[in-house]
């Protein structure tokens, strides 16, 4: 006799935190929460940080250990708060202090943690700093705290260097000096709004580790560090000699990323972070060439885990997958620290529609592709992910098995990098589409008055009521995955896995008593059943000589008997 499995096969028995236990960051799960497209508690049409709050328990029901909030810093908000005037100060789009206050209370109360995002490799150019060196002109000791140079050419009309922006056009602006004649540049590897802040001066320094005392002070468990490869230049701010610079980026080390004077800068931020009790931690947006150059920002005297991108970069494919693994936890055994693995976030297109469309087209897509294949994809990248040993990355809305919004029309597209030309492809805001709550109302539970970027009609079908308790649904498998996850031992922290023997396009490991098979192949795969199955991305049979057919893209976990 055959047994069928499927996605709600796990049990929903009480899930256990990791409020209380020390070096919690090495097997967390941490929910990435972009505010603005979270919940909007006012009516505006815009998430906020109470609109977070009165979710609080939606999360903690999931499943997850920690929350990483997207910046909502004052800022004029050119590139959705990434561009930041006030590191002390929330946005009042997003609320005040007191709610800020009150978010990270009721998390610890509910036994989540709260890690806020950091952004030092920039501010924006209405920051009090770049105003006054507006103002006070060439030479003035505050423009020494950002990168002004005088232009080349004969009258200084032309960049100080070749370096081109992020969101596409040179890294340079010219200046109008207070007496009205053009002057001289500013460094900025992103938005012309958002300026490069010189860390070679020690004012820059001792400001961020003000900052840092703040928030600690404030009860926050640690910070995700925005553009951690970019705070120090090369010396000199040589030209890279080269165009379209960013079909470079991740493939060798830069003369604005990744430079290894910006390790002595963490080092001197451990130190601080060290001075406070409950086990803080830092995470690094580090973009760098190879993983092997990750894993030297967490070394013993740095920080505690950076994103993996390689890994969210791979395709679906079992000998791709199994290389990236074994690079990456070899890449982090000898430092010591935990590997981390993402699938989306806030940048790039949701793992969802990825899936959905051919490899090879990148991390910013505009193209549907097969949505149901998308999710089958996405379903069983998701229980892979989580099987592997470290820490484990969500963003909003993957739980819903959410696609990008492909189909955003020009006239609302609010990205940046999407008004500018040879930059990133400008198509982040499909990602960021506030997320669906309830089957109906004019935002589906978003908030009272509409949202910020439309959402796409039948929004409401993959809504939080509308899987709740549905056997099968996206948000059940999520729940049921991270509650297995918790409860088993040979789950979460460590630094190995025992491959097995497999059918080729089907990976196979062993982690104790734990087994994980994914098959990323395009056809069922018989492979031995490894006990009991403990939950699965689609259904499975199991016969009784032993074998169990596994679908094309499904994943599933098994446990010994």
């Amino acid at each position: 006799m055959s047994q069928q499995y499927s996605a709600d096969s796990a049990p929903k028995s009480a899930l256990v935190t990791v409020a209380d236990r020390r070096d919690w960051w090495r097997d967390a799960v941490i929910y990435q929460v972009y505010p603005r497209s979270f919940a909007d508690s006012n009516g505006d049409g815009m998430g906020d940080l109470e609109g977070v709050r009165s979710r609080l328990p939606y999360l903690r029901d999931l499943g997850v250990d920690a929350v990483w909030l997207s910046p909502f810093y004052a800022s004029p908000q050119a590139d959705a708060g990434y561009d930041v005037a006030d590191y002390r100060a929330v946005d009042p789009m997003f609320g005040n202090l007191l709610d800020a206050d009150a978010l990270i209370r009721d998390a610890h109360e509910l036994g989540l943690r709260i890690i806020v995002d950091l952004v030092p490799n920039h501010s924006s150019d209405q920051h009090e700093w770049f105003k006054r060196a507006l103002a006070e002109g060439p030479g003035s000791p505050t423009r020494e705290r950002y990168h002004f140079r005088a232009g080349q050419g004969e009258n200084g009309e032309l960049p100080p260097n070749d370096w081109e922006s992020i969101f596409g056009g040179p890294a340079w602006t010219r200046v109008t000096e207070p007496d009205g004649t053009p002057g001289e540049w500013y460094l900025h590897l992103f938005a012309p709004e958002q300026p490069d802040f010189d860390w070679d001066h020690p004012a820059v320094g001792d400001e961020f580790r003000s900052v840092l005392r703040f928030w600690l002070d404030m009860g926050v468990d640690g910070f995700r560090i925005d553009v951690a490869h970019g705070l120090v230049k090369a010396e000199g701010l040589p030209d890279l000699g080269s165009h379209e610079q960013l079909k470079l980026l991740g493939n060798d080390v830069m003369p604005f990323f990744d430079q290894d004077g910006v390790h002595e800068i963490y080092r001197q931020w451990r130190l601080v972070l060290d001075e406070y009790s409950g086990d803080r931690i830092f995470v690094a947006e580090a973009w760098t060439p190879t993983i092997e150059r990750t894993a030297n920002y967490v070394r013993p005297d740095e920080l505690h885990q950076a994103f993996n991108f390689q890994y969210l970069s791979t395709h679906w494919d079992a000998e791709e997958l199994r290389a990236c693994i074994d690079r990456t936890l070899d890449a982090m055994r000898p430092v010591g620290a935990p590997a981390t693995w993402v699938l989306s976030n806030h940048d790039v297109t949701r793992h969802a529609t990825r899936f959905a469309n051919p490899a090879g087209l990148g991390t910013q897509i505009r193209l549907a592709g097969d949505r149901e294949l998308g999710l089958r994809r996405a379903r069983a990248a998701t229980l892979l992910m989580l099987a592997l040993p470290g820490s484990a990355y969500l963003y909003q809305g993957e739980e819903l098995g959410l696609p990008d919004v492909v189909d955003l029309p020009d006239e609302v597209r609010q990205d940046p990098a999407y008004f500018r030309g040879a930059g990133q492809d400008g198509f982040r805001d499909g990602c960021r589409v506030p997320i669906p709550w309830d089957r109906e109302g004019s935002s589906y539970g978003f908030g009272g008055g509409g949202s910020w970027l439309p959402q796409p009609a039948g929004w409401g079908e993959l809504s939080v009521e509308a899987q709740t308790g549905v056997a099968g649904s996206t948000l059940e498998l999520y729940r049921a995955a991270l509650a297995a996850r918790s409860e088993q031992a040979d789950l979460g922290a460590g630094d190995r896995v025992e491959w097995l023997k497999a059918p080729e396009g089907v990976l196979a490991f062993r982690r104790g008593a734990f087994v994980c098979t994914a098959n990323t192949g395009g056809e069922a795969a018989t492979v031995r059943a490894y006990g009991r199955v403990l939950l699965a991305s689609g259904e499975v049979t199991v016969t009784d000589d032993g074998e169990a057919k596994v679908p094309a893209d499904v994943t599933v976990w098994w446990i010994a008997d």
